[in-house]
């Protein structure tokens, strides 16, 4: 009981930190009488790790004591030492961990440093809730590719848009509100040149009082010139194109594709930029390519409690050829927002599969 509790106060400690491309990690460090004597959590990239923060508490009380971590200490040189020897030079007794980093450059490396130095490892304490408090990282290191969320708002009948492109607004404040507290634990928020030009989108957090991090606001260009006059330059986006272009701000990235930019070669190269959690905002027909790419991980749909009563734009684009080309989704989780609803749903797990 005191080794789930100790973890459950770990990943607590480590739930609101914004770290990737780094994982999410916390600890907690007790001392041989069950005292805790050190807590911590890792902020960033170049900074102190959990484990460190955590020894660095404790001091020479950490001898003999148990650290509770929720991801296994690292074994390799980055930007800071080894944990595992870290762990091992300040006589830490025995190690409990939630689950193996998957990161190849660890991945069970760490454990058995610390097992040939005779500590005691335990390992598999509250795994499920360790990776579910960071499932991007998981699922990239397990991938290479980012978790991606598909985010689109519909009416009851299935429609995005009318015919003549209007959408606003679909759902009720309550909704749109909780699009922005999804929005905020984004790392990136992806548009194609049809939603930037004629939404004009900001592609920010607009909550009462956010003071937290804004997503990196990505645009997907294929033949559309990007118009110098959109609300969107003032924030730096990543423009991902196949081509070289004159752009009035942000960084162009290029990647390969047949006129449109491949969506698995985006979704590399927004990796290895460290954004992680990628959610995709575009329309139908961005949605659609990441769709058939396989690509998309994971949705929220916000169903309007509005009937469009006809043919508008659907939610992908494409052909539905017969039932058994139907994806079979995981539905995790649905909830009334004021008169609206909001259903989200697993398409690959961290693994990758469907």
């Amino acid at each position: 009981m005191s080794d789930t509790r100790h973890l459950a106060r770990a990943l607590e400690l480590a739930a609101g930190a914004r770290t990737h491309p780094n994982p999410r990690v916390g600890a907690v460090l007790v001392d041989s009488s069950g005292a805790v004597v050190g807590e911590g959590y890792h902020e960033g990239p170049g900074m102190p790790h959990a484990e460190m923060v955590a020894l660095e508490e404790a001091g020479t009380r950490a001898r003999g004591g148990t650290m509770y971590v929720t991801l296994e200490p690292c074994a390799h040189h980055g930007r800071t030492p080894p944990c595992a020897d870290e762990l091992i030079a300040a006589g830490v007794a025995r190690v409990v961990t939630a689950v193996e980093d998957p990161d190849p450059r660890t991945a069970g490396a760490g454990l058995a440093k610390l097992r040939s130095a005779g500590v005691e490892v335990v390992t598999g304490v509250m795994a499920e809730e360790a990776e579910a408090l960071d499932p991007a990282y998981f699922h990239h290191r397990r991938t290479g590719l980012p978790l991606v969320t598909w985010k689109y708002a519909m009416t009851l009948d299935g429609q995005v848009s009318a015919t003549d492109g209007s959408s606003k607004w679909i759902t009720g404040e309550e909704a749109r509100a909780d699009a922005h507290e999804l929005r905020a634990r984004m790392d990136a928020v992806v548009v194609g040149a049809g939603t930037f030009v004629a939404d004009d989108p900001r592609l920010d957090v607009r909550l009462p009082g956010y003071q937290g991090p804004q997503p990196v606001p990505v645009i997907v260009l294929g033949h559309n010139d990007a118009p110098a006059d959109r609300r969107l330059w003032e924030r730096s986006p990543l423009v991902v194109s196949t081509t070289e272009r004159d752009l009035p701000g942000g960084e162009l990235v290029l990647v390969e594709g047949d006129g449109r930019p491949d969506p698995m070669a985006t979704c590399r190269a927004l990796a290895a930029r460290g954004l992680l959690d990628v959610m995709v905002e575009g329309g139908p027909t961005l949605a659609g390519e990441w769709w058939r790419a396989g690509v998309i991980a994971r949705g929220v749909a916000y169903v309007g409690a509005r009937i469009a009563g006809g043919r508008g734009i659907p939610p992908l684009e494409g052909v539905f050829p017969s039932i058994e080309a139907a994806e079979v989704a995981s539905v995790r989780d649905v909830r009334s927002l004021g008169g609206d609803v909001r259903i989200e749903f697993m398409v690959r797990d961290v693994h990758g599969n469907r």
